[in-house]
């Protein structure tokens, strides 16, 4: 009887071995599921129309045991619920360019439509997408549904050429345990192919060389593909330069000069699905200073600016971690809001609450909150590094001018927070989010707000988060 028992336990733990052998490989094979819709409005309302389902060529990266979202981060939150049970099977929270747009004085005039994307991994019965947004108290409320049968005839599983040669810059190990990182080139010719390998294992080294990168390095796996542009660069319409490029990168967003963006949702996911990624990098072939980064989208920068350095670590704290803008004298398109909310992002808040700041646990005894600082001082300067900026553009100078005073002004920033009372030290300094009153950010200098080199611990710890979330 002891022996029967004892080979029925023995039978048991192999069949219960085997099955989990074979879920393992059923979860790495699981498709990558794709909605494209379109996203309608203004500044006082919205709509949402589905556009296609897509079955992307390679398998979900990500990994199955982190399906769900907890870091409460985005302007917008998508659920995938399956449809018999209403169970969540996955959700992430992001950001986009309408989101953005409709806090412009454009969005209070005319209506726009802007394409978007959901990924998730490929159900394998009917699914509801469930897209909610942020209200005026920062809850997700739902704002539209829609349901994908993976069974559906129009679930497109078309094969489609792919538009270059994949890189591998740097293998970790299995996309499902790593962060999967996308660096795609737009603007350069088939000719021009070897400078943008160069340009990517650049730019990659110096975000690698800044922390809390620079420690995590081995948890990402980082992927280059450059599809081949018939013309060098990319357009910038303030100069009356127009060009096709394979992604359809361009300054001027939003009336911006520096602002890069592309609103070509379907040339990006084209080419972006062609290698495993849950972030993705766009650099142009292009030396006037500019760039840009959204949170769970993209973020792009200028390969040849003498700035990349900088606009590539700052805007992908954007895209990666969902990191907010601290600075507030230069010049945005956005409309300052009338009622100050607490912000989503992890490094700006409205200190509504000074007991309760988001990030107390990290403030040293003794820290006064609101913390004091010189913010007249270096408002006055910065009102005149303003002018002198703004005059090289108007008059089209040299991007060799502009870069003088860049360093020019950089040299000026480092003495001036040297000699700050609180330098180095977590408070609530006043000035973030583009505004001088109402919003506070962790310290007086970070990368998020000035060109420094250098996050601050509030910055970092959530960088780390969002890599805990997508690896191991």
């Amino acid at each position: 009887m002891f022996k029967r028992l004892l080979l029925t336990a023995q039978f048991l733990f192999v069949l219960s071995f085997v099955l989990s052998i074979l879920a393992i490989g059923t979860e790495a094979a699981t498709p990558t599921m794709r909605v494209d819709y379109y996203h309608t409005g203004n500044a006082t309302q919205e709509m949402f129309s589905l556009d296609r389902v897509v079955i992307e060529p390679l398998p979900w990266p990500g990994n199955p045991r982190k399906n769900i979202d907890e870091s409460n981060l985005g302007k917008y939150l998508f659920e995938v619920r399956d449809r018999t049970t209403n169970r969540l099977v996955y959700s992430r929270g992001f950001a986009s360019i309408y989101g953005e747009w409709e806090t412009t004085d454009e969005a209070k005039s005319m209506n726009r439509t802007f394409a978007e994307s959901l990924r998730f991994p490929a159900p394998v019965s009917p699914a509801q997408i469930v897209l909610k947004k942020r209200d005026s108290n920062n809850a997700f409320r739902e704002i539209w549904s829609t349901i994908v049968d993976p069974k559906d005839i129009f679930v497109d599983t078309a094969k489609i050429a792919s538009p270059g040669s994949l890189i591998e810059l740097q293998k970790s190990g299995d996309p499902a345990d790593k962060v999967d990182f996308l660096i795609l080139g737009d603007g350069y010719t088939a000719a021009e192919h070897g400078k943008f390998e160069k340009d990517a294992r650049r730019l990659l080294e110096i975000l690698f060389a800044t922390s809390p990168y620079k420690e995590h390095r081995r948890d990402f796996n980082v992927w280059a593909l450059c599809p081949a542009a018939q013309e060098s660069g990319i357009s910038r319409p303030s100069t009356g330069v127009h060009l096709a490029s394979p992604l359809g990168t361009s300054y001027d967003a939003f009336g911006s000069e520096r602002y890069v963006l592309t609103f070509d949702n379907r040339s990006l996911r084209n080419v972006a699905q062609f290698a495993p990624y849950e972030f993705i990098e766009i650099i142009t072939n292009s030396r006037t200073y500019g760039g840009g980064g959204i949170y769970g989208l993209y973020s792009t920068v200028a390969a040849d600016s003498e700035q990349a350095p900088y606009v590539f670590v700052h805007e992908f704290g954007h895209h990666f971690a969902g990191l907010a803008d601290e600075y507030y004298t230069s010049p945005v398109a956005y409309t300052p809001s009338a009622v100050k909310t607490e912000p989503w992002e992890p490094n700006a808040t409205a200190l509504l609450d000074p007991a309760n700041l988001k990030w107390k646990d990290m403030v040293a005894a003794g820290t006064p909150i609101p913390t004091p600082w010189q913010k007249e001082d270096y408002e006055n300067h910065s009102r005149e590094y303003g002018k002198r900026r703004a005059q090289i553009r108007a008059r089209n100078r040299p991007e060799s001018e502009m870069e003088a005073l860049f360093r020019e002004n950089r040299e000026w920033e480092i003495k001036f927070f040297a000699a700050e009372k609180y330098v180095g030290k977590v408070g609530a300094f006043e000035g973030a989010i583009y505004e001088a009153k109402g919003y506070y950010r962790p310290e007086v200098d970070c990368i998020m707000f000035t060109r420094s080199q250098n996050f601050c611990a509030v910055c970092r710890r959530a960088i780390e988060r969002v890599i805990e979330l997508y690896s191991r």
